[in-house]
């Protein structure tokens, strides 16, 4: 299941990023894995989950992220949740591209029993509407 955490800069997504990672990684029985660019929240982030800097990696763009995805979920067989901060940070032609990756990410969340959110900077009128269903507006 993929779900899009949307809202524009400033509406406070990270802030319920970090509530949603530290909430999921107590009930989790398996992994949370929580990707974003920077090294940002380190300290705000618990132990319990895995925090990945995706410039480390030197991700960029949709293909580059998918394939990272893939790689934790084969890793991994008991990755319970992904969530992905900056996303637009990550792959800077924003919304262009994002509707193809968002419908292959969930075919991938399906097969993997993963739980998946991204945090989007932008607003819902801005986004293609075949996305609107699993969005939550801040």
């Amino acid at each position: 299941m993929v779900t899009l955490i949307i809202g524009k800069k400033g509406t406070g997504k990270t802030k319920k990023l970090i509530a949603l990672a530290n909430d999921t990684a107590a009930a989790s029985t398996g992994n949370v894995v929580v990707l974003e660019k920077g090294a940002k929240l380190t300290y705000d982030i618990t132990h319990k989950a895995r925090l990945i800097d995706t410039d480390q990696y030197a991700i960029t763009g949709y293909d580059m992220l998918f394939g990272f995805i893939s790689g934790i979920c084969a890793g991994n067989y008991d990755v319970t949740d992904i969530l992905v901060d900056s996303t637009f940070k990550i792959c800077p032609t924003a919304i262009e591209g994002l509707e193809e990756f968002i419908v292959k990410v969930n075919r991938l969340a399906d097969e993997a029993n993963t739980k998946i959110t991204f945090l989007i900077s932008a607003a819902e009128a801005d986004l293609p509407e075949g996305l609107k269903a699993v969005c939550q507006e801040i």
